[in-house]
């Protein structure tokens, strides 16, 4: 059996390689309370507090389309935690995601918010 390495992996069609241990189009880890943090990030270039509960992921090299796959977890510490949705005050586009957590019915910051998606990169 043959073993292939690489360091950075590019799609036929993509103008931007993506390093093997972040497969997936972009990925990011952060602490969403107070001023959110990233911890760990692949193809992210920034990350904007929108508001309470709210934020923007930005990445560094676009998607080709704004239908890619995304995928939320994390934790409010607080109990109640209700879920993650996607589609806030921006939506999902080719260069942005917006992510919203909440509590009991209302918006609250999570001390644990990740994101992956994935899809082509334009």
């Amino acid at each position: 059996m043959s073993t292939l390495k690489v360091t950075n992996i590019q799609a036929t069609g993509e103008t931007a390689s993506r390093a093997v241990s972040g497969v997936a189009g972009a990925y990011c880890n952060w602490n969403g309370t107070g001023t959110p943090s990233i911890r760990n990030s692949n193809n992210v270039s920034s990350l904007t507090d929108i508001g309470t509960g709210n934020q923007k992921v930005t990445y560094t090299n676009n998607f080709a389309a704004a239908d890619y796959s995304s995928t939320f977890g994390g934790r409010v510490a607080a109990a109640g935690f209700e879920a993650f949705l996607a589609g806030g005050t921006d939506g999902q586009y080719v260069d942005v995601c917006d992510v919203i957590t909440r509590n009991l019915n209302a918006d609250a910051d999570a001390d644990i918010v990740c994101v992956e998606c994935t899809g082509d990169l334009a």
